[in-house]
């Protein structure tokens, strides 16, 4: 059976961490350089060989991006920049210009390369130039649908390997390449400093009526808006091993690292519950519920199942639905005691109920009766950003595992 990787995003050393102990096969990561997440956490060399050295200890890969639309002058550096990359444990890298990738052919001849979604990759005659010119693996456009994705890999090169995104933001652009950022803001998406003006809300406004806002409507003739729902396809995991695709991508370098460990989970036990016996696979409705506790915007399936058409955008905000909080790190657990170590994350309270999630334990929830402060001094709240606190917990718990509640209101 086709046995696909889980594939997740990592801002930095925390979050590669985070992905690599709650399941995911492989992490994808910036450096300094070259990537399209400006705005994210990104790595230095130091850090990219850390984080290369767990992931390699915990039998997971690293894969790092170098997938900029490149200026002359960013040409400059780049050779020893690949070869830093490659000294520093990279398992491969994510590319998308011919000057990158012949620059990495010359420099790094042993180094897979993995040709980003930002060359918008739709059909299998393109998937085979790029495998010609030493690509080992296609990350497809968002823009396919199951039925093109099947017939892309049915007819490609025995080798050559194929990823999709699963889960994560859309982009209003084919894959990314967009030029509205960089006319409204002056920050360059192609480069890494994408402003995401298409989730700002637009009106119109007519030339002898200033001051008039009408507001931006839809109707059958097309959309005049810019804001998709973000992609989830959670439900369809027998749908995608099937297709053949190598690796699900999560999308997400700026997102939290409770964001990350806890969509990794929800897929990981998705994925596995499939692999273990098809035949009776059931889709768990608690898989979902995992992915709604973390921030997202309103749920869809893109393109997988065609064109999204009306449905595939938001109309009423831009902005993400967040109704529970990450409110501590497990560090340490006493078992004699019952006492756990947490580093905490967002204000906790004497009385709050939280929910405790891990990489290898179900779901459960408690109230906080009892908490401490690090001198062993009773407190009723926890308002500093990670201040470390003791816990009596209900059940055992480990190192890395999540507290969560609901957010009140006004949060």
């Amino acid at each position: 059976m086709n046995r696909p990787e889980i594939l997740a995003p990592a801002g930095n050393l925390e979050k590669l961490k985070m992905a690599v102990i709650y399941g995911a096969d492989a992490v994808y990561i910036g450096g300094e350089k070259y990537g399209l997440r400006a705005a994210a956490g990104n790595f230095t060399l130091d850090e990219i060989k850390e984080g290369a050295k767990f992931a390699h200890d915990n039998g997971r890969r690293v894969y790092v991006t170098v997938n900029i639309i490149p200026h002359n002058e960013d040409l400059e550096g780049l050779e020893e920049y690949l070869k830093s990359l490659e000294d520093a444990g990279a398992d491969a890298l994510i590319v998308s210009d011919p000057s990158i990738i012949m620059t990495a052919r010359e420099a790094v001849p042993d180094m897979p390369l993995h040709l980003s979604t930002q060359a918008s990759n739709t059909n299998y005659k393109s998937a085979e130039f790029w495998h010609i010119q030493g690509i080992k693996r296609i990350v497809l456009a968002r823009e396919l649908s199951f039925e093109e994705i099947r017939e892309i890999i049915s007819k490609s090169s025995e080798g050559l390997e194929f990823e999709a995104f699963v889960h994560g933001a859309m982009c209003i652009s084919y894959s990314g390449r967009c030029l509205l950022s960089n006319y409204m803001t002056g920050r360059d998406a192609n480069r890494g400093e994408c402003a995401q003006p298409c989730r700002y809300k637009y009106y119109v406004m007519e030339e002898k009526r200033p001051g008039q806002y009408m507001p931006v409507d839809e109707d059958n003739r097309g959309t005049y808006i810019f804001n998709s729902r973000d992609l989830c396809m959670i439900e369809y995991i027998p749908e995608l091993v099937e297709s053949g695709l190598k690796s699900l991508k999560i999308e997400g370098r700026m997102k939290s690292s409770y964001y990350v460990a806890s969509v990794v989970r929800a897929y990981r036990m998705a994925l596995d519950s499939y692999i273990s016996d098809p035949s009776k696979y059931e889709f768990r409705k608690e898989w979902l519920d995992e992915l709604s506790k973390a921030s997202h915007r309103e749920f869809g399936t893109g393109f997988y199942f065609g064109k999204p058409g009306p449905e595939g955008q938001i109309y009423e905000s831009g902005s993400y639905i967040r109704d529970y909080a990450f409110v501590g790190l497990v560090l340490d657990y006493d078992n004699k005691t019952g006492i756990a170590t947490v580093e905490q994350r967002n204000k906790m309270l004497v009385g709050d109920e939280i929910e405790v999630i891990g990489p290898r334990r179900e779901m459960f929830t408690q109230i906080i009766e009892k908490m401490w402060n690090d001198e062993g001094i009773e407190i009723t709240a926890a308002p500093h950003p990670q201040q470390i606190v003791t816990i009596k917990m209900k059940k055992p718990v480990e190192r890395h595992d999540i507290l969560r509640r609901e957010r009140k209101d006004g949060e």
